[in-house]
């Protein structure tokens, strides 16, 4: 057969010989320099057009890993995977194919304002679920459900729910694997789908044997079904946030409707960062990649450490926040007049954090419906010692002169 279909560039008009990619020694307390070279007819594939789902090695290794963690067998399971530019390129397309206009979508809030920038511009109902220091708060799930058709007559019932189930954005709380269930079962019992939104699953450094299983992995033991869960993973927080790789695990029919929104938007992902990620990924193999994960969720850990110590020392009565067990935030609240219903953070680091040198995410921003909060949300990811405790010691100013304020105030009226 000799082709003539594809209208692809010819690879001997590329200038790259090759792509070496040096890992640092440092990560893995060892002086030798560890050197992967993408060369030769990988090199070709990497710097070419590829399949819509992701290169093929790239997926092969991707199910192997989801088996190998979750427990789950695309053989005979019915589900797939598709690659994307980030995570949240597959959350926008599967949300694009999955809701309709005027349909109803459950969203865990305060909620992560990446998803409500394409979820908001929808002519969809966003119903919040509150959360609470153990996540989603499935009781109150199920009471939504079951006086839907009292409280909201006029809408369609929700056929999605959204959520983070890891050391989410923008609080820091995991769920436990006890609400996962109850979950997953008003799920099958209501018929909606699970948008398992797990970008800081790789950065879990609490007490291991407290880990939860994913929905994904829950799914056949609690259900005895599978496809209800659409899950997301990212490698941005623990290989690169410049490479852009997100991996949705689904029902194959969910990966192929996204597929075709792929074919004719975006083509496919970068081949070319496939193709270093899946190289550095077979060195690894599956529990290498792990074992490295559990390096960075080390790093991330000692960073909330340092950052907690130093919220004790200037904000112990003057704000309240649970203890993360993964990712990278502290979702903190401003007891900014004790007794007194005081709850715009936005004003206040607008107002006043700024000309104090210190920023934060007003809580307003995760929320579906605008709601004033007192809450704000801290990255430490970034932060040093020295740098965490002259924030707190900055923030504690905000928060003093804000009271100050507030009680001169109500003496002059």
């Amino acid at each position: 057969m000799i082709s003539l279909l594809a209208g692809k560039p010819s690879p001997s008009t590329f200038p790259f010989e090759s792509i070496t990619l040096k890992l640092k020694p440092q990560l893995y307390s060892t002086a030798e320099q560890v050197v992967l070279t993408l060369e030769g007819r990988d090199l070709d594939e990497a710097l070419q057009y590829g399949a819509t789902t992701g290169l093929p090695r790239f997926v092969k290794w991707l199910e192997g890993f989801q088996a190998h963690v979750h427990g789950r067998k695309a053989a005979t399971e019915n589900w797939s995977i598709a690659v994307g530019s980030g995570s949240q390129d597959l959350m926008y397309k599967t949300f694009k194919i999955l809701v309709d206009d005027d349909d109803s979508v459950l969203v865990e809030t305060p909620v992560y304002a990446g998803t409500l920038g394409f979820m908001k511009p929808s002519s969809c109902n966003l119903i919040e679920v509150p959360t609470d220091s153990q996540g989603l708060n499935a009781a109150v799930l199920q009471q939504i459900l079951e006086t839907w058709s009292i409280k909201h007559p006029d809408k369609k019932f929700p056929k999605v729910l959204y959520t983070i189930p890891t050391g989410r954005n923008p609080t820091g709380v995991s769920v436990t694997e006890e609400r996962k269930i109850k979950i997953l079962k008003l799920a099958k019992k209501y018929n909606f789908l699970i948008m398992e939104d797990d970008a800081y699953a790789f950065l879990y450094y609490g007490d291991k044997g407290k880990k939860a299983r994913s929905y994904f992995s829950l799914e056949p033991e609690v259900n005895s079904e599978y496809g209800r869960v659409a899950r997301f993973d990212s490698f941005s927080k623990v290989l690169s946030s410049g490479m852009r790789l997100g991996v949705l695990s689904a029902s194959s029919a969910i990966v192929d409707a996204v597929n075709i929104v792929t074919s004719n938007t975006n083509l496919q992902c970068a081949s070319t960062t496939q193709a270093m990620c899946s190289l550095l990924l077979e060195h690894w193999g599956f529990d290498g990649f792990l074992t490295h994960c559990g390096r960075v969720a080390d790093f991330y850990r000692e960073k909330r450490d340092i950052f907690q110590s130093a919220a004790r020392r200037h904000l112990s009565d003057l704000a309240e926040w649970n203890t993360p067990v993964a990712g990278m935030f502290l979702y903190i609240q401003l007891l900014l007049a004790p007794g007194e219903p005081i709850a715009d953070s936005f004003f206040v680091i607008r107002e006043i954090a700024v000309e104090k040198g210190v920023l934060a995410v007003p809580g307003v921003s995760f929320m579906p419906s605008r709601t004033k909060t007192a809450y704000v949300r801290i990255s430490f990811s970034l932060i040093d010692e020295a740098q965490a405790d002259e924030a707190c010691r900055r923030l504690k100013e905000v928060i003093v002169q804000v009271r100050e304020d507030h009680a001169k105030a109500q003496r002059n009226q």
